[in-house]
C-alpha cells in the first residue's frame, strides 16, 4: 500500500488528468524497466546486461558509436542485434494500457515524445502517426555510407547473436541501395551520419498537432515517465511544452521526481506503480 504522501500525489495527478483536453506523454528509458528491459544508467547497469562488454571494459558510449560499426561490425551488431531481438520479444508493461486509456479520454487527442528506440508504444497499440522518436528506432535501418538509401524497415533482418561474446554470428544487414553495411537508424554517440528523414516527418506531424491544440484552446497535461537528467532530451521537451502552452507536468521518476513548480506533480515511483495508482485515484474521484 503506497504511503500517504504518495497517495496524495496520485490524487493531485488524477485531478490534472481529469481536467486535461490534450495529453502529451514524455517517455525515457525508465518506462521500459517494468517491462523487463535493462537499465543502462551508468556503466554498472550496462555491464550487468552485457557481461562480455564488462570483461572487455567497453562502456556504452564506445559500443553505441558509429566507429564501432566501422572497426568491429560483428561486435556492434552483436550489441544492437541482441537489443533488436529483445525489444521484439518484450511485451509492454501494464502502465502502457493506462496511458492508452487516458489518451482516448482527452477531446483534443494525445502526442508521444520519447527518447526510447524500442518501439514499445507501437506494440502497445499507439498509432505511429502520434509519436516522435527523437533518437530514432532500432526497428529501422540506414546505410553506414552516405548513399541515397534513406531509412527502411529492419523487419527482414533476424540477428543471431552469441550472447557470451556479444557478437553477431550471421551476416549483418546490407544497404538496400549500395549493398554496403547497414546500421540501426538510431542517434549514437559521436554520430554525424544519422539519417533523420523519418524523424523530420515525425516532427512535422508534432508541430501540426500542437497547432491544433493551440487552436482548440486546450488544457494540456504532460505525463513524463522515466526520463532523467543524464540525457535530458525528454525533460527539455516537457519544460518547453510547459512554458509555451502553460502545461502542467506529472513527472514519474523514482530517482529524480523534482518538478519546476508547485502546480506540477512529482512522483518518486516506478512507471507501473505510479500510473496504476493515478488511475485508481482518478476512478475514485469520478465516482464521487
Amino acid at each position: 500500500m503506497p504511503n500517504a504522501n504518495l497517495q496524495a500525489s496520485f490524487a493531485r495527478a488524477a485531478e490534472l488528468i481529469n481536467q486535461a483536453d490534450a495529453l502529451i506523454i514524455g517517455a525515457g528509458a525508465g518506462i521500459g524497466v517494468d517491462s523487463g528491459l535493462p537499465d543502462f544508467r551508468g556503466n554498472q547497469g550496462f555491464w550487468n546486461a552485457y557481461p562480455a562488454l564488462a570483461k572487455a571494459q567497453l562502456d556504452f558510449t564506445e559500443v553505441a558509436n558509429p566507429r564501432t560499426f566501422e572497426k568491429d561490425p560483428s561486435l556492434a551488431w552483436g550489441f544492437y542485434g541482441h537489443r533488436l531481438d529483445l525489444y521484439r520479444k518484450t511485451m509492454p508493461n501494464p502502465g502502457f494500457e493506462v496511458l492508452r486509456k487516458w489518451s482516448e479520454l482527452v477531446p483534443l487527442g494525445h502526442w508521444i515524445f520519447t527518447s526510447n528506440v524500442d518501439g514499445q508504444f507501437q506494440k502497445a497499440g499507439f498509432s505511429e502517426e502520434n509519436i516522435n522518436e527523437c533518437h530514432g528506432s532500432i526497428h529501422h535501418l540506414q546505410c553506414m555510407g552516405e548513399c541515397v538509401a534513406g531509412v527502411w524497415s529492419a523487419g527482414e533482418f533476424t540477428p543471431q547473436v552469441d550472447s557470451t561474446e556479444c557478437r553477431l554470428t550471421n551476416d549483418p544487414p546490407s544497404c538496400i541501395a549500395c549493398a554496403g553495411l547497414a546500421r540501426p537508424n538510431i542517434v549514437m554517440f559521436g554520430d554525424w551520419n544519422w539519417v533523420n528523414e523519418r524523424n523530420q516527418s515525425q516532427r512535422r506531424r508534432e508541430a501540426k498537432w500542437l497547432d491544433g491544440v493551440v487552436n482548440g484552446l486546450g488544457n494540456v497535461v504532460v505525463v513524463e515517465i522515466g526520463a532523467g537528467t543524464s540525457i535530458p532530451s525528454v525533460r527539455h521537451f516537457s519544460h518547453r511544452i510547459s512554458r509555451e502552452f502553460g502545461a502542467r507536468i506529472i513527472r514519474i521518476n523514482p530517482r529524480e521526481p523534482q518538478v519546476p513548480s508547485s502546480k506540477d506533480v512529482g512522483i518518486a515511483a516506478g512507471a507501473t506503480t505510479a500510473l496504476q495508482g493515478i488511475e485508481a485515484a482518478r476512478l475514485a474521484i469520478s465516482k464521487q
